[in-house]
């Protein structure tokens, strides 16, 4: 989100805030699918920066019919809910009639609405097929995941990207010639694909609460969360949304407006200057001196830093201004003795979020098997596979399975580590000033071993990744 972007939607927010009682959950859903189509960036692809909005919607229509309970589904209010979507989007749509300069809600000129028509259509099919298949609902979960799982690769694998630019290209009657794997670029599509994959899953345990449409869409892209977190969990957001709201007063303006001004001063003014001298592919080439190349890697380290606990700041701010409290992100990772207590720190909802869909189940999945791994190499193999999708979650590239790898091997040699020397650092960190040596230490190390990290984060091919490594060490 730009500076204008934010203020825009915070100024909203304060003002729904301190006006609205009962309205405050239908504001919050007119204004989140507002803000999905008015977010998201242009695109070189004709229309698509309409469609993809839309998309986003019609997914998770569908992915709330299949998790839904048959009472949920059937209620009356879920069609109000649907209408008000549709309504909004319609409006959206009718806005291609206006003058260019009035044009303000989408990236481009809006397609044309026969379309948007047909789209409705077919998904209103697609949910009274559903609506008289209920048996097959585990069969729809499986399916539904699956669907999540293959848009996402489409959109994080660069050579699927480069097909799916050139068959959208195609449909739409481009040339072909400039075609790039960054011509499809879904804003928010990766927060959006971890909420419903979660719901998917707790759906399948058997422990997903009711929850209505108006309540699942809300929750999927709430506005202060949709672009950059963090992950919250739905049976927590409906607690929020549906709790009395007693409106903005000094006791609440306060902590929610200084949240709100520190995530913009991280975002717009440390981590932006920051980015000045941060590392990246073209000074990584450029910089000469190992110097300066730990400069740009340091400054780099602080930048994702700010830029992301500033955003996610942001967020947190803005939904207190409704009423919402968003969980934790950030908390001073930098200053972790070590790398498992620095993931315990950093964005945490993500990590909160592997370890209960990915590395717990799996954890046990394989101590159930006659003959488990022994217990050394169970961790190995799990860390480093979690970090590994962590990082293909960002990209799926070389450099962020090197990113993941770097993590993974690093979590076990910790793990390690720990085990083996517990009892001598306990022994020996007997007095005060000896513990904070110690502790002292830790944060360096841990501090340092991230931000070598961060050089495969920031660049685009290993072979940059290594010769920052040469330089930083003088070879």
């Amino acid at each position: 989100m730009t500076l204008a972007n934010i203020l825009v939607l915070a100024a909203l927010s304060a003002l729904a805030g301190a006006f609205l009682r009962g309205g405050r959950a239908r504001f919050m859903l007119i204004v989140s699918v507002v803000a999905i189509f008015w977010l998201q960036p242009p695109l070189p692809i004709r229309g698509f920066d309409f469609w993809a909005p839309l998309a986003t919607l019609v997914l998770v229509v569908l992915i709330w019919f299949i998790t839904a309970d048959d009472a949920t589904r059937k209620a009356k209010k879920n069609f109000g809910a649907l209408a008000l979507v549709g309504g909004v989007v319609l409006a959206l749509n009718f806005a291609r009639f206006l003058p260019a300069n009035f044009q303000l809600l989408t990236a481009s000129r809006p397609p044309q609405i026969e379309t948007t028509l047909i789209i409705f259509l077919i998904t209103g099919l697609a949910l009274w097929a559903l609506s008289r298949q209920t048996r097959f609902a585990a069969a729809f979960l499986t399916s539904g995941f699956f669907l999540i799982v293959g848009l996402f690769l489409l959109v994080k694998v660069p050579a699927l990207s480069l097909w799916l630019s050139a068959a959208l290209r195609g449909l739409t009657h481009q040339s072909q010639t400039n075609v790039s794997a960054a011509d499809f670029r879904w804003l928010g599509f990766s927060y959006v694909a971890f909420r419903l994959l979660h719901t998917i899953r707790d759906k399948q345990m058997g422990r997903l609460p009711a929850v209505d449409l108006g309540e699942y869409l809300t929750y999927v892209i709430f506005f202060p969360a949709f672009t950059a977190g963090p992950i919250d969990r739905v049976e927590r957001f409906v607690k929020d949304l549906r709790a009395p709201f007693a409106g903005l007063n000094v006791e609440t303006l306060y902590p929610a407006a200084q949240r709100l001004l520190t995530g913009l001063f991280k975002k717009f003014v440390l981590a932006d200057a920051l980015a000045l001298i941060a590392l990246n592919d073209a000074n990584a080439l450029q910089v000469k001196s190992t110097f300066w190349m730990w400069v740009v890697v340091y400054a780099y380290a602080f930048q994702i830093y700010f830029d992301f606990s500033g955003y996610t700041d942001i967020a947190i701010g803005m939904a207190r201004l409704l009423g919402v409290k968003l969980p934790e992100n950030f908390l001073a990772p930098y200053l972790k003795p070590n790398l498992t207590q620095f993931w315990n720190n950093w964005h945490i909802t993500l990590t909160q979020w592997f370890r209960a869909y990915f590395f717990n189940p799996v954890t046990r999945w394989l101590r159930s098997w006659k003959k488990p791994l022994p217990a050394a190499w169970m961790i190995l193999l799990m860390q480093v596979a979690t970090m590994l999708l962590i990082g293909f979650w960002h990209g799926v590239t070389w450099n962020f399975a090197l990113w993941g790898a770097w993590h993974g091997l690093g979590l076990f040699v910790h793990n390690r580590w720990s085990d083996a020397v517990k009892a001598k650092a306990a022994a020996w960190a007997s007095t005060p000033l000896r513990q904070s040596a110690l502790n002292a230490g830790g944060i360096l190390l841990t501090f340092h071993f991230v931000a070598l990290g961060w050089i495969f984060f920031a660049l685009s091919t290993p072979s940059a990744a290594w010769r920052v490594f040469l330089k930083l060490f003088g070879a």
